[in-house]
């Protein structure tokens, strides 16, 4: 069976730095576009970043541009997102998924195409 578990979130100061983890069971990870997502209180699903296997290739939402890195260990089947100089508004639950339709990440991302999420993981933002 296919899985992914997000781990890692947890309250940060203003401008402190936290690592998501996602690990893959049931497929790889390398072969498949992987996407981090996040959604406040009374506020839609947005896109945070996403990376394509093979190259790599990866996209970043505006809001955290900059501050925010996607990267991929192949051995451990595990997706992370480097989070720094983090604000309040970062302050969401954060989704890993799994596009098993796609290797690449499209343009622009498709929610719906990503068909396997995890259960989320809370990151707090202190100000």
């Amino acid at each position: 069976q296919v899985h992914v578990v997000e781990s890692g979130g947890g309250l940060v100061h203003y401008g402190g730095s936290l690592r998501l983890s996602c690990a893959g069971s049931g497929f790889i990870v390398a072969d498949y576009a992987i996407g981090w997502f996040r959604q406040a209180p009374g506020k839609e699903r947005e896109t945070i970043s996403c990376i394509s296997s093979s190259d790599g290739t990866s996209y970043y939402g505006d809001p955290v541009k900059g501050r925010f890195t996607i990267s991929r260990d192949n051995a451990k089947n595990t997706v992370y997102l480097q989070m720094n100089i983090m604000k309040p508004e970062d302050t969401a639950v954060y989704y890993c998924a799994a596009n098993l339709l796609r290797s690449r990440c499209s343009s622009p991302i498709l929610q719906y195409e990503f068909d396997y999420w995890g259960q989320g993981t809370q990151v707090t933002v202190s100000s």
